[in-house]
């Protein structure tokens, strides 16, 4: 881990140029967003394979569903909410239903890029809205070269797939080495058993600044990357939450829908214990600088180390319940 910042979107063209060589198959659909995207370079090297239907999302996602239906694999990119609310009854009937392999890429996910353009323009409800919608794969890269490696992973996978990424200004966590499974869970720091910490996407740097102040306190932490939420990994997950008796999610997303929801709906029916929700907790967020909109918000690394500890608090009266009983 560094903190160096590059450019999820950047990585995305990087490896769409890639595909792009393998077969002409791999389309890209813009709704007046190629430059949104950083696609310059994939047009000028690929211009019979970019198609861009303007500001008409509904329209985006509509074509791409006829590309798909054609043989083709289309990803089509554009900021989260126009595909996810905008565009979402063409997402429901006429991709997830049929199940169509069409890649959506939804730009500027979360208020880690809202200093730009401001509520309208800062997703935090887009992971929610499509995990309520059966056959849609969900992928939250956490930075550029996992987005690169992410990128690669879903152009192989058939069906219908939802990447998320951030404002093209995100800390890097991973190596270009490292591996990435759809479907599968990473633990990525592992000091012990006190606690588990879940967390997704561009806010994954701040979790790992917090579990080393945490280690000098004598709090040892499982740190555990969940980059893909849905299919769910439902049995690592239980697993780990079994081992630590408490658990804390960290998300830049509505706590509603999003990451807690999913570790949360996993531990009720698999695995119960106490857990603690961070992230934007059902308001509309304000624009500002980035670091210090996540500061506002709740998602400091202080927030982080203050949910640890309330988590095991919370475990250590209910170990002593049960002593009792």
């Amino acid at each position: 881990m560094n903190d160096d910042i590059k450019s999820t979107r950047e990585a995305f063209i990087k490896a769409m140029l890639e595909l792009a060589e393998e077969s002409s198959k791999y389309l890209l659909v813009c709704a007046d967003s190629l430059l949104a995207l950083r696609a310059s370079s994939y047009k000028s090297k690929y211009p019979d394979r970019v198609f861009d239907v303007g500001i008409a999302e509904q329209n985006a996602l509509g074509f791409s569903a006829g590309l798909a239906s054609s043989g083709f694999t289309p990803f089509v990119g554009t900021y989260a909410g126009f595909i996810t609310m905008r565009a979402c009854e063409q997402v429901r009937t006429f991709i997830a239903y049929p199940g169509l392999n069409v890649k959506m890429i939804g730009l500027n996910g979360g208020i880690f890029g809202g200093e730009r353009e401001g509520v309208t323009h800062q997703f935090f409800e887009d992971i929610g809205i499509l995990r309520s919608i059966p056959g849609i794969t969900i992928i939250t890269p956490a930075d550029a070269a996992q987005t690169y490696k992410a990128t690669k992973e879903i152009a192989a996978y058939d069906g219908p797939v939802y990447m998320r990424l951030g404002s093209g200004r995100e800390y890097s966590v991973f190596n270009e080495n490292d591996s990435f499974n759809i479907g599968k869970i990473r633990i990525i720091k592992q000091y012990g058993n006190d606690v588990s910490i879940f967390a997704n996407g561009f806010i994954l740097k701040r979790v790992l600044d917090a579990v080393e102040i945490l280690k000098s306190q004598n709090i040892n932490a499982t740190v555990v990357e969940v980059h893909t939420l849905k299919p769910v990994d439902t049995e690592s997950i239980a697993g780990i939450l079994e081992a630590t008796g408490c658990a804390v999610t960290v998300e830049d997303h509505n706590i509603i829908g999003g990451l807690g929801s999913v570790i949360s709906e996993v531990s009720v029916e698999n695995a119960p214990v106490p857990i603690v929700r961070l992230g934007i907790k059902d308001v509309f967020p304000q624009s500002g600088e980035a670091n210090e909109l996540l500061d506002n918000y709740g998602m400091s690394s202080q927030d982080i180390i203050n949910a640890v500890k309330k988590s095991m608090i919370k475990k250590e009266k209910l170990q002593k319940k049960f002593k009792r009983r």
